[in-house]
């Protein structure tokens, strides 16, 4: 029996992973591991750069928690790659296991769903960067980063139904194509 696929919501802050996430979630009766960074912030007011290994390893067991669980889908409000790319962008550096980690488990996904800017912002007290200039540059790495490990990814575009019927084909193509593929960056 093959492990069940990953699918990671992805992309820069605001727009719309979260509630994506648990809507493919439930449409798939999936498993859904909710973001543990969200939820630390919640409890502490803030999250450090000694924050980001803690936030990742509690992540990373949720996660395998959940994929020993599944039968066939494991739907991931975020990824170690998320984490690492926040990390280097609010820290300016990520800690070694935490990079070495996100290396490996970034493997791990049957697909990234890219989540575009094209969508109005909506402040967050955890949301660093509402001005458009600052969003596109996100949006340039964070693909960029699914782009340099050549992981398979599908970018999702428009209105919030659009959105949601999208990444609905996408997981659906994605279950329909049997074990895990290595990318060949958007599909």
């Amino acid at each position: 029996m093959s492990e069940p696929k990953r699918i990671a919501v992805y992309g820069p802050e605001s727009t719309g992973k979260t509630e994506l996430a648990t809507r493919l979630a439930t449409h798939f009766r999936a498993p859904l591991v909710a973001e543990y960074a969200r939820e630390r912030w919640d409890a502490q007011g803030a999250l450090t750069l000694e924050d980001m290994l803690p936030v990742a390893k509690e992540q990373w067991r949720r996660e395998d928690e959940a994929v020993a669980k599944a039968e066939r889908l494991v739907i991931c409000d975020t990824d170690a790659l998320t984490t690492m790319l926040w990390s280097d962008l609010l820290y300016g550096t990520t800690p070694d296991e935490l990079r070495r980690e996100a290396e490996k488990r970034c493997k791990n996904y049957a697909l990234y769903l890219l989540l575009d800017i094209d969508v109005p912002f909506s402040p967050d007290p955890q949301r660093c960067f509402p001005d458009p200039a600052d969003r596109g540059k996100a949006m340039r790495i964070w693909r960029g980063a699914l782009d340099r490990r050549g992981l398979p990814y599908v970018l999702i575009r428009g209105d919030w139904a659009g959105r949601e019927r999208a990444a609905i084909a996408a997981v659906r193509a994605r279950l329909a194509v049997g074990p895990n593929h290595e990318g060949s960056g958007g599909l």
